[in-house]
């Protein structure tokens, strides 16, 4: 009988991973308590240390949000200043009317 499909998000991974690497767990011993293929724990593994340089890059994401907040920033501004105008206007609309003698 075939095993359900099951999915570990990133952080479970390193979870298991730290059981070994850190707190000195056999390989047999944690993939016997996740079950999970020894296969699969050592493809982690290496997915692990060949991608773990990017812990220690600086985020784009934060980046991006940086730069998503400026661009919010500086719309409000703009919106600001079209608010100033109207209101402008429509005092302006105002008087005038009061001047022509419209209701």
């Amino acid at each position: 009988m075939a095993k359900k499909r099951r999915y570990f998000a990133p952080e479970e991974k390193v979870a298991i991973l730290r059981e070994h690497l850190v707190e000195k767990h056999s390989v047999s011993d944690v993939c016997r308590k996740h079950d999970i293929s020894p296969n699969l724990f050592y493809i982690w593994q290496r997915e692990f240390f060949e991608k773990g340089h990017r812990a220690f890059q600086p985020e784009k994401k934060d980046r991006r949000v940086a730069k998503l907040e400026a661009e919010n920033a500086r719309l409000r501004e703009k919106i600001a200043k079209k608010h100033e105008v109207l209101s402008e206007l429509m005092e302006e609309h105002v008087q005038l009317k009061k001047e022509i003698g419209e209701p």
